[in-house]
């Protein structure tokens, strides 16, 4: 939590508003005018303790995952269009270093214990096969990556139908074989010190389903086969509730980010289903962190209103990344005034903004997400956008932008 000087502009020309000022700082023991280091403002923030300024975060980009001398052709940051941001994030930014543990990658791969994979390259593009054979039937997917772009695309879901579902719940179960290991996690927390934090990623059972499927057949699916689609959902479970109470004991009051909830918010599908599919499975999970002293920061893109109960009462201690409309549907005053004592809040700068508009007018925007954010009592706030660029040469404006973030932040009184 952060209490804003009310009125600084002014106390600069009128010296009766500076000493009342003065006196309001002395008077309001939440006041903290020690500086802090990157670790220590996360740390209060999550805690709702006081801070010495609002953090400011740029979500993915965090100065130490990007490797501007990698050679490797789908490398975007290897432009040196991405170095100035990069060293910006590492020096100044209050950095978080996402990491999964209990797999080997951030996000499991459901299909890679029993999955036949072929990787080509077509003009330009990596395209990779994957084939799941079993005794009666094949099922099939395809990915694609550019290499001017940092993302992947899946041109071909696994699952395509209801028989292929039924397919895939007669799959051996993934993860049981993999070692858990925090030797990344834990090289990462030494090398990064005090500059930020290291966390936690995990999706919840709702993500590894959904993604199975393409959106439509997603969404039916999900509204006529609830049944089905629970035993579904608890078959991931069963894996992800053992690997989080593995790991939380082994890194204890560490934060955490567990991303999959918008696949059950709004259009996709209505709140009492947000409330099977994620609350049912993902308080289980929170409820194991919190034993360990950790934190559970819930990912949730979109329009997030009507389920914005449902997230405190599953026992968040977090939510990012509260997107203004019409990206969402909630202002982030609303949810500072209604949800602030229970929520840390981060967010909510859209990353169209940070690449499109003059920096004059980005600016506004900054000022008011960090009034809004920091108003009032509550725990604290994290000036963080929704994504990151992922284009291969990142803008100037864009630069400009992400400096004035930091900027106004440091500034912010």
């Amino acid at each position: 939590m952060f209490d804003k000087k009310v009125g600084n502009s002014l106390c600069l020309k009128l010296p009766t508003l500076k000493k009342s000022w003065q006196l309001y700082r002395v008077a309001n023991s939440t006041f903290n005018s020690t500086l802090m280091t990157r670790r220590q403002r996360l740390l209060a923030t999550l805690q709702g303790k006081p801070v010495d300024r609002p953090a400011v975060c740029f979500y993915e980009i965090n100065g130490y995952d990007e490797h501007p001398l990698d050679t490797d052709p789908f490398n975007i940051f290897s432009h040196p269009s991405w170095k100035p941001l990069i060293d910006l994030a590492r020096e100044e930014s209050d950095r978080i270093v996402m990491r999964g543990v209990a797999f080997r990658e951030i996000a499991p791969d459901p299909i890679g214990h029993i999955a036949i994979d072929q990787t080509t390259i077509r003009n330009g593009s990596r395209f990779i096969n994957r084939t799941v054979k079993t005794r009666n039937r094949t099922l099939t997917m395809e990915t694609r990556q550019d290499q001017d772009i940092n993302t992947v695309w899946t041109t071909e879901p696994l699952l395509k139908n209801m028989h292929d579902l039924d397919t895939f719940l007669d799959l051996p179960v993934f993860g049981a074989g993999e070692t858990i290991n925090s030797a990344a996690f834990l090289q990462a927390e030494s090398d990064i010190g005090e500059t930020g934090l290291v966390m936690i990623d995990t999706p919840d059972p709702l993500c590894l389903a959904a993604l199975l499927f393409d959106m439509s057949n997603y969404t039916v699916i999900a509204l006529t086969e609830q049944e089905k689609f629970h035993q579904l959902l608890s078959r991931f479970s069963e894996v992800l509730l053992s690997k989080t109470e593995q790991v939380a004991n082994l890194l204890p009051n560490r934060l955490w980010r567990i991303y999959g909830p918008e696949f059950a918010s709004s259009p996709y599908l209505p709140p009492s289903l947000f409330r099977e599919y994620v609350v049912r499975y993902v308080k289980p999970m929170i409820d194991l962190i919190h034993q360990s002293g950790g934190y559970a920061r819930v990912h949730c893109h979109g329009n997030i209103r009507d389920i914005l109960d449902d997230i405190v009462d599953m026992g968040a201690d977090a939510i990012d990344p509260i997107e203004p409309p019409p990206q969402g549907d909630v202002e982030l005053d609303y949810v500072r005034k209604r949800y602030g004592n229970q929520l840390a809040l981060f967010g909510n700068i859209e990353c169209a903004d940070i690449e499109n508009l003059p920096t004059p007018q980005f600016e506004k925007i900054i000022r008011r997400t960090l009034e809004d954010g920091t108003s009032g009592t509550g725990r604290g706030f994290v000036l963080m956008p929704s994504a990151s660029p992922y284009g291969r040469v990142l803008g100037q404006l864009a630069l400009e932008n992400y400096r004035a973030m930091v900027r106004l932040t440091t500034n912010f009184t």
